[in-house]
């Protein structure tokens, strides 16, 4: 069975570009393109594709907006974020939203490619331009917040690290690719957290961290 691929790009060179790439892969099917985010929404629901590959910058909506949208109404559609390096004001937003992971518009076919099975397959995409830039989106929290939950709960470096991330709403497997760190150690850090803290779940654990960076 064919991958069904939705493409959302304003630019329709690059949207053919890609469309003729997919189109030779015979494991995949290019169900359709959508010229802004509204259009993608709106496809989306009449073409139920498995894979959205979403540009950031569009008219109408922008492909932030439209992943929420999308994943509210189908949650199990797999967005990619198509972006280039410049669009880091986007790229947590798009994460927090659902997205799949991102690939940047220079990438090569193959890649193109690679980055749309795994996706299906369930996995995240982070090219590592991208995620460098998340890991230092993360690093760039004020020192307040950072002492005074190392303070309370005797936090090493790498634990404030990841305990803001949790804050920020990054899933385990995120922080595991943001950080090059594998899901194992991922896991071990967060648990000491949670240990370190008294808590037994990300819930506790986030609201416990609200109030003792509000006071």
């Amino acid at each position: 069975m064919k991958i069904k691929v939705l493409l959302a790009d304003d630019q329709t060179i690059l949207a053919d570009g890609i469309r003729s790439v997919l189109t030779s892969c015979p494991d995949f099917e290019v169900v359709g393109i959508a010229a802004d985010g509204v259009e993608a929404v709106e496809l989306t629901e009449k073409l139920k594709p498995d894979v959205i590959l979403m540009d950031i910058r569009m008219p109408n909506m922008n492909g932030v907006i439209a992943t929420q949208e999308i994943k509210r109404r189908r949650p199990d559609v797999k967005i990619l974020i198509l972006t280039t390096f410049d669009d880091s004001d986007y790229i947590l937003n798009a994460i927090n939203n659902g997205a799949s992971g991102y690939l940047l518009k220079d990438t090569s076919s193959s890649a193109l490619i690679d980055a749309i099975k795994n996706a299906y397959a369930g996995d995240t995409i982070l090219p590592a331009k991208i995620a460098k830039r998340i890991a230092d989106a993360a690093k760039m929290v004020s020192s307040d917040r950072e002492i005074k939950l190392k303070r309370r709960f005797g936090f090493s470096d790498r634990e404030v690290e990841i305990a803001i991330m949790l804050y920020e709403g990054f899933t385990n497997k995120q922080i595991a690719n943001a950080l090059k760190l594998s899901d194992g150690t991922s896991r071990n850090y967060i648990s000491s957290i949670y240990v370190k803290m008294e808590c037994d779940n990300r819930t506790d654990a986030v609201k416990l961290m609200k109030e003792t960076i509000n006071k």
